[in-house]
């Protein structure tokens, strides 16, 4: 048995324990990084990139089937395996690049072992190593469950882990989970020509405002089935799954189970870390400093299952490396405005807080996407943003958006809110004509004129021609 003594050590590879490892050490630690596998973030090989490369096979897919409403007549044939073995080498060329990274690091940096805390501080490995730490990062990220009722038919079940391994596209998929993963993958598997139903439990969309969910819903229902408050039970069946629910029943070839992936702690053996948990099991933390109580322990990305993604578990594990690094000197940071975006088509996002339905601090003001001039020239009239600003000063706090390129329009909102921008501010902004942006000044006049913040030139009494739907007015 060999003790490994560090200042910092690490639990997991993922992108917010490579955060961690490099800020601690940037800032003077010694660093250890204990990680089973070492086969590359979740990002890279089962979450963002892999999906993407789907969602944007299915719109290359869609462009060319709808391509008639511009008067180019096309078909299409999709080849599942073709579609398949790009994703996967695409895929595993992010993942590469991912563990060229980990194999950049410093000599004896890496333990490939699973770790389970011995005691507060002492770390014990599946290979009989322990590990001593002045402090400790949990990055050990999320992990893709299936519900007890689906284990009789697991050789038919699809995980984010195991999507985007199948040779062909199935011909019959349901989803279960009406999360942004599962109506990411329902729709690009129904754009690529399979037959697709979404099943959840609950009554809104990916966590959505009830406003922006019906919105969605408006968009996706009229293309694949979308049962909410709903909760299949499934049986084995030749060559597939059965479901049946409450008004229906269906075969499917496969069920992908996208509803939700619980933090990956039950194998660290935290009741030996001197930590306080919560009702689920997750060490109580500060997330200012991502530090657990007042302990060495640190805990960022998935692991704490506060802001699953990507970005966030990036700044997270910036975050708890140095504050590890610098303990018991810890030292909070202010986070950046929340953000969080589906890639469905409109895409959704949510931005910034919202506030609750009967908040009177707050004002409200919608822009209608199924109006909107640019839309329209694409062909994607459809879906609303909804932004939040404070009726005392007109500043913007959220918004809830389903729109076409969404994406684009979240990330200008959440700069917006970041700076501390009224209303006012954001319309004295250029806003290029035609453009999806320019969609945005409906609800900021309207916020505006309920803040009794309209300036005379913000009026709408003479909107270019196009600009969000309507003809010029005077």
């Amino acid at each position: 048995m060999t003790t490994h003594r560090a200042d910092v050590a690490v639990i997991g590879a993922g992108t917010a324990g490579l955060s961690a490892e490099r800020h601690a050490r940037r800032h003077g630690a010694r660093t250890l990084l204990i990680d089973p596998e070492f086969a590359g973030t979740t990002c890279a090989m089962a979450g963002c990139m892999p999906s993407k490369l789907l969602i944007a096979a299915a719109d290359a897919a869609h462009g060319a089937r709808d391509a008639g409403e511009f008067g180019v007549r096309t078909s299409v044939d999709v080849d599942g395996p073709a579609v398949m073995h790009r994703v996967r080498r695409m895929r595993d060329d992010f993942a590469r690049g991912v563990r060229q990274s980990i194999d950049d690091l410093p000599d004896g940096t890496c333990l490939q072992a699973k770790a389970a805390f011995e005691a507060p501080g002492v770390l014990s490995l599946d290979t009989g190593d322990r590990v001593e730490a002045r402090a400790i990062v949990i990055a050990t990220g999320a992990t893709s469950a299936i519900p007890k009722p689906y284990e009789a038919v697991s050789d038919r079940v699809l995980t984010n882990a195991t999507l985007f391994d199948i040779d062909d596209l199935p011909g019959t998929l349901a989803v279960i989970g009406a999360g942004p993963l599962g109506l990411e993958m329902a729709q690009a598997m129904h754009g690529l020509g399979v037959r697709v139903e979404v099943f959840d439990a609950g009554d809104r969309l990916a966590a959505l405002p009830q406003e922006t969910s019906d919105a969605l819903k408006a968009a996706l229902s009229p293309h694949f089935p979308i049962h909410l408050g709903c909760t299949p039970e499934p049986s084995p069946d030749t060559d597939g799954v059965a479901l049946s629910w409450d008004g229906g029943s269906a075969r499917f070839e496969r069920v992908l189970i996208a509803a939700g992936r619980p933090p990956a702690l039950e194998a660290l053996a935290l009741e030996n870390a001197g930590l306080t948990l919560d009702d689920h099991g997750t060490p109580v933390f500060d997330p200012q400093t991502m530090q657990c109580g007042d302990a060495p322990v640190f805990i960022a990305g998935d692991a704490n299952h506060d802001r699953p993604l990507l970005h966030e578990a990036s700044d997270e594990g910036a975050v708890a490396g140095r504050n590890a690094c610098d303990y018991p000197n810890v030292g909070a940071t202010a986070r950046k405005v929340p953000l969080r975006i589906a890639f469905t088509r409109p895409e959704v996002a949510v931005v910034g807080t919202l506030p609750d339905a009967d908040d009177d601090t707050h004002v409200t003001g919608r822009a209608d996407y199924s109006d909107q001039g640019r839309a329209k020239v694409m062909g994607q009239a459809v879906g609303m943003v909804t932004i939040h600003a404070r009726t005392s000063d007109g500043c913007l706090t959220g918004a809830a958006i389903c729109a076409p390129q969404g994406e684009h329009l979240a990330h200008l909102l959440a700069w917006a809110i970041q700076s501390g921008l009224t209303a006012s501010d954001v319309l004295d902004l250029p806003f290029y004509h035609p453009t999806l942006a320019e969609g945005l000044q409906p609800a900021l006049r309207e916020i505006c004129k309920q803040a009794g913040l309209e300036k005379p030139w913000q009026r709408d009494d003479d909107p270019l021609p196009g600009s969000h739907g309507g003809k010029p007015r005077g």
